[in-house]
């Protein structure tokens, strides 16, 4: 077997010859970059499931390919530095999520980009179209309009009195500021009043919760990096003013909130190894159509509805995705 096969072969067959024979001449193995909006923990899962599908399509992390980690922590101001050091690193595909998808796109018109996760990457100027993406980004679309709906009806289930709600949510980030505005719409359909709670970072977290003075029933937590890196700190504080909290992460409930509802974000991490795949392989992002979420799933924390005085009626554990005791 001559050294040209042999090197095609052992990064998982000849259809992985294009990004894969560019990398051989620089002389490295073909590279992700990986930049996390949050910290390694908010991201384990992901991470998790992103690199076993890689695995189970023949890329082995530092076999056949190198994975390039940076991680953001909650500081959006980092997503730039960060894009613009993996670009300067000559990475073969960067991916990423959410407000991290702009700085990265930015940072590079010739680099692929897979996003894992994206609020609205028509209306954020990521991608052309959902069909065809074109450009050097493709990735998953997280776009539900009713999801905010659906999470205040699951509130309401499981606290019946439900009168006045607490929006939290930071609104630094403009699609945050959507989710917050249509579960104000949706709240007020439902005649639930709304006290909104606004934080641009995580020094507004403590005043924003002294600001209640026990004026909400419950809290919906809007989602995005500041808040899932600040997950255990806002847990704490809504645990501590008796707020049964309602968010779109499952990583929140890990952390001690009641409960979550929204796309499997595992699942749509392990879709973006596919991406990746098929970009190594040479096809060009822009023609890989961007798609929606298939799983979604509604997660309960059984310990902290105990500590709230919650009852939880079983045909609602019933139809939970997982239950955390």
């Amino acid at each position: 077997m001559s050294n040209r096969r042999a090197f095609i072969t052992l990064l998982g067959g000849a259809a992985a010859w294009p990004l894969a024979a560019r990398a051989q001449q620089a002389g490295k193995l073909p590279t992700i970059g990986l930049l996390g909006t949050a910290t390694p923990s908010a991201w384990s899962q992901r991470v998790a499931a992103f690199v076993q599908r890689l695995r189970e399509l023949g890329w082995i992390e530092g076999r056949t390919i190198a994975i390039e980690y940076r991680w953001a922590e909650g500081h959006p101001e980092r997503f730039a530095d960060i894009a613009a050091e993996l670009v300067r690193l000559k990475i073969d595909v960067i991916v990423t999520a959410g407000g991290a998808v702009l700085a990265a796109k930015q940072a590079t018109s010739v680099i692929p980009i897979v996003f894992a996760v994206a609020n609205d990457p028509v209306g954020g100027g990521f991608v052309a179209s959902l069909a065809r993406p074109g450009g050097n980004v493709t990735g998953l679309s997280v776009q539900a309009p009713d999801l905010a709906g659906k999470r205040l009806e699951l509130l309401r289930e499981v606290v019946p009195g439900l009168r006045r709600l607490a929006l939290l949510g930071n609104v630094g980030n403009p699609v945050t500021v959507l989710e917050m505005a249509e579960a104000k719409q949706v709240a007020h359909l439902l005649g639930v009043d709304v006290v909104t709670l606004e934080i641009r970072s995580a020094a507004d977290i403590a005043s924003a919760f002294e600001t209640l003075k026990g004026e909400a029933d419950a809290l919906y937590l809007a989602g995005d990096a500041l808040v899932t890196a600040n997950r255990t700190r806002i847990n704490t504080f809504a645990n501590v003013a008796r707020l049964p909290m309602m968010t779109g992460f499952r990583e929140n409930v890990e952390a001690g909130s009641l409960m979550s509802y929204g796309p499997s974000f595992s699942d749509l991490f392990r879709r973006a190894g596919d991406y990746v795949d098929r970009i190594l392989r040479g096809t060009k992002p822009g023609d890989i159509p961007v798609e929606q979420p298939t799983k979604f799933d509604l997660v309960i924390n059984l310990t902290t509805a105990k500590a709230l005085g919650l009852t939880i009626p079983e045909s609602f554990l019933s139809r939970a995705d997982e239950v955390i005791e």
